[in-house]
């Protein structure tokens, strides 16, 4: 987890997803798949992308923050990402708060959700944990990892079960999500 925290900025930088997602949170770019997304700043391929060819192609913009209609816009609505991410959160926080507080959070969070694939994925979590990364609170997330250890503690479930590891971590997360009205869909 250190090693993400240390990360440059010019470094995480290339990871702002030109939609407001850092990439590193995303499971595209978690993916261990020939198909991974290595992100919006590095590579070609994106094409697949209507945000990225929009943004970038058509119009030289680093992120929808510079477009004037991007909270208006049809192709960002129509791709729901503010439903999926917190897109228009994020891009608005790098407007408000700055780029490198920004960034710092995201490391953080890309750092969680590679602690969670690394001891809680049995194979089929990779997406609702990059959903819980980059939607829950940073501090409801680590008290649910907190809480999730507590109870595999207590039922005395073995490191090596991650299955059932998996289910109490995903259980915990839900609850946590209903409990603050979070979407994890």
């Amino acid at each position: 987890m250190d090693i993400w925290l240390k990360m440059k900025n010019n470094e995480a930088e290339n990871l702002i997803g030109c939609c407001g997602l850092y990439c590193g949170l995303c499971s595209k770019y978690q993916s261990k798949a020939p198909s991974r997304c290595v992100g919006c700043r590095l590579g070609e391929q994106h094409s697949w992308c209507s945000i990225w060819n929009c943004c970038v192609k058509k119009h030289g913009f680093e992120t929808c923050i510079e477009c004037s209609d991007v909270f208006n816009c049809v192709i960002f609505l129509r791709r729901k990402v503010a439903e999926w991410i917190p897109a228009a959160d994020n891009l608005r926080q790098i407007k408000e708060a700055g780029l490198d507080w920004w960034l710092n959070e995201q490391k953080e969070r890309q750092a969680l959700v590679e602690e969670l694939l690394q001891n809680y994925n049995e194979g089929r979590s990779m997406s609702l944990y990059c959903k819980v990364c980059a939607r829950l609170p940073l501090a409801q997330i680590n008290k649910a990892i907190d809480d999730a250890n507590e109870i595999l503690a207590d039922e005395k479930v073995a490191r090596s079960n991650v299955k059932v590891r998996a289910r109490v971590l995903k259980a915990v997360f839900k609850d946590q999500a209903l409990a603050t009205n979070i979407s994890l869909d």
